[in-house]
């Protein structure tokens, strides 16, 4: 039975409006308490802090993102199995607003150690299952790239208002004789998610029977009754291969993109002048510049992945896209090298630290939504969420091994490192284009099989 689908038009249906706003909000509340958690802990009491050590609140803070990063494969499980993804994500959105109303409350580092735990079992049922619950929302395969990258736009929406209006509300709004406004934002952002799970709720009805069974049994109506368990066929193997494969050029390439904060952070506030007309422009705008960037790649790729589907070869592919992409990650590079060059013994023009940002933004809307389309295409139905949270997770082994690779980038000359980085994401590129073909055949031809079946 069909759900809600595209129409000829190429007008998505109002439940992946639904699901993509609801994204919204859960990323809002996430990006103001990942970058409040760190400045809450290390805080002075007297401010309305903790006062603890920095290298703690930094295990704390790194834990937060780790675990919102590895346990959507936990709730993905799940919904492939036992519950209907429909049902979880408004359960994670309700659980992660009780973690962070325990933020609003904190007056420990174990009150905020029940944030992390209560927001990354949150996380489990939500994240990973709103794309899976969206992708089955298209009959038309060759639309995900296109919705996804929509997506996309909607999610960085609820990062840009998280990274730009936040610091402002706790250092000016809602602070009050001396003290921050901490408390008063870990409550907005469990208010945001009670809304947020609240919105999706009355979005059930677009969502057609999309979400309502586990994921192994299709898109069926909840009263159909239940198959038998299917296995895996070879088809199926093939494609969870060709998804994991995909996953570890994930992890290269967000390895390299989380080493953008060395060079924003570090580099940006010695060696560039950040004075624009006499203001100041503040460091973490840097997220925002990205967030926004994102917000408007989305309906743009969105537009030029429907057009080339349109063609008689059809789209470019996934592993052709993810080349484009890595490509894009180094030129942002080569930004700093530019950056370092021209500056002489001064500072450099903030204008690198821009196209540094804009080419960097490019590189991850080539990269990161497509990624989940992929999962929904090919993501065999018994195990789609699980394979959500690979790809998933795959950015969690990546925020891990960038501290290593930060730490040993230290041993060597900046212009060294960054003109190193641009080569491997180049290096890796060829190698997606070269073998494209062959690595395409591990989707293509098996979808050629299954329509003689």
């Amino acid at each position: 039975m069909s759900t809600n689908v595209v129409s000829k038009k190429k007008k998505y249906p109002l439940g992946f409006y639904f699901c993509a706003t609801t994204f919204s909000f859960e990323r809002a509340a996430y990006y103001s308490s990942k970058y409040l958690i760190y400045m809450f802990l290390t805080a002075s009491i007297i401010t309305g802090g903790l006062g603890i050590d920095k290298g703690q609140a930094a295990i704390m803070q790194a834990n937060l993102v780790a675990f919102t990063y590895l346990s959507p494969i936990i709730g993905g499980y799940i919904s492939d199995r036992w519950i209907g993804a429909r049902y979880t994500i408004p359960v994670g959105m309700f659980l992660m607003a009780a973690g962070y109303y325990c933020g609003s409350i904190a007056e420990s580092t174990s009150m905020v150690i029940a944030m992390i735990v209560l927001v990354s079992i949150g996380t489990a049922f939500f994240k990973g299952n709103v794309s899976a619950v969206n992708g089955q929302l298209f009959d038309n395969q060759e639309d995900l790239d296109s919705a996804f990258s929509v997506q996309y736009s909607f999610v960085n929406i609820g990062s840009f208002i998280g990274t730009t209006a936040v610091g402002f509300l706790y250092m000016k709004t809602f602070a009050k004789n001396g003290v921050l406004g901490f408390s008063q934002c870990f409550l907005l952002a469990a208010i945001l998610c009670i809304i947020g799970g609240i919105w999706f709720i009355i979005g059930w009805r677009f969502l057609g029977n999309a979400g309502k069974r586990p994921f192994k049994e299709g898109v069926v109506a909840e009263k159909v009754e239940i198959k038998e368990k299917t296995p895996l066929t070879k088809t199926d193997k093939k494609r969870i291969g060709a998804i994991v494969l995909v996953s570890f050029f994930s992890v290269v390439f967000w390895v390299f993109w989380y080493l953008t904060y060395l060079a924003v952070y570090d580099y940006g506030a010695e060696f560039v002048n950040l004075l624009v007309g006499g203001f100041e422009v503040p460091l973490a705008w840097f997220d925002s510049l990205n967030a926004l960037v994102c917000i408007i790649l989305g309906p743009v790729l969105a537009g030029v992945w429907a057009k080339l589907a349109k063609r008689p070869q059809g789209d470019m592919s996934i592993f052709r896209k993810l080349g484009l992409g890595l490509i894009f990650l180094g030129l942002s590079f080569l930004m700093l090298v530019g950056a370092e060059l021209t500056r002489g013994a001064g500072k450099a023009s903030i204008m690198w630290i821009v196209m540094f940002g804009i080419l960097l933004s490019i590189g991850e809307m080539l990269f990161s939504p497509l990624g989940n389309s992929f999962v929904s295409k090919y993501g065999p139905k018994q195990i789609l969420s699980v394979l959500m949270g690979v790809w998933i997770v795959a950015t969690f082994i990546a925020a891990q091994g960038y501290g290593y690779i930060y730490s040993f980038t230290l041993n060597f000359d900046f212009i060294k490192v960054y003109t190193i980085i641009p080569i491997i994401t180049f290096v890796t590129a060829i190698v997606l284009f070269v073998y494209d073909k062959k690595l395409s055949s591990l989707v293509e031809e098996d979808e050629a099989v299954e329509a003689t079946n």
